[in-house]
């Protein structure tokens, strides 16, 4: 369906600083699954995933790979005793609060997106390139497109295989490129499209 597009040639310019130092479009995706904002404190976090294994340190302690009596000493308030975690345990928290946070409304939204599509809102560097050899030199444009759920279909499972920011973005320049820019392929047919630079990304569902 999203034929004749060259997409996401150039590399992305970094990765923004956020949840678990993912890519925007991975931000946005999980913003979209969400009714609720995820904890901001590591502590809030770690009294999540308590609460979610019925106060269990050592269920907990399995699922980030520390041994039980490190997540005992970060949960405790004993003045001395309380261990603060470490970055990368930091890291592992919050990796394991987003897999556990509102599992009912995640799945509900990623069928809802999967089966009707969704709204991507997105302000980024696009780039256009003629069958003919001709260019355009590439700038910042905002975006807002209606894409079907095939998309969300492609976007979802190849999050699910651990795909990254560049392998996202080709999927959605590939949709881009035939919606947007050659209107359902109606028009500009052969156009080239390269989307790199993602300043925001955002999804609509419903």
């Amino acid at each position: 369906m999203w034929e004749n597009c060259r997409c996401g040639e150039q590399a992305l310019s970094g990765w923004p600083v956020g949840e678990v130092d993912v890519g925007q479009i991975e931000q946005g995706l999980e913003r979209a699954l969400r009714t609720r904002p995820v904890p901001s404190s590591t502590g809030a976090r770690l009294r999540f995933l308590l609460m979610a294994h019925q106060g269990s340190t050592r269920r907990v302690a399995a699922v980030l790979g520390v041994s039980q009596r490190t997540v005992q000493r970060w949960a405790t308030k004993k003045p001395g005793v309380r261990r603060p975690p470490g970055p990368l345990q930091v890291r592992a928290i919050e990796e394991a609060v987003l897999a556990r946070w509102q599992p009912r409304v995640r799945a509900r939204l990623r069928a809802q997106a999967e089966a009707e599509g969704f709204v991507f809102h997105t302000r980024a560097r696009f780039g256009f390139a003629a069958p003919a050899g001709s260019s355009d030199d590439p700038r910042v444009r905002w975006i807002t497109q209606d894409l079907p759920g095939e998309v969300a279909r492609e976007l979802f499972a190849a999050r699910d295989a651990g795909a990254g920011e560049q392998q996202q973005t080709v999927i959605l320049a590939r949709a881009l490129g035939h919606t947007y820019f050659r209107e359902w392929g109606r028009r500009a047919h052969g156009l080239h499209i390269s989307f790199s630079d993602i300043e925001f990304a955002d999804f609509s569902i419903g």
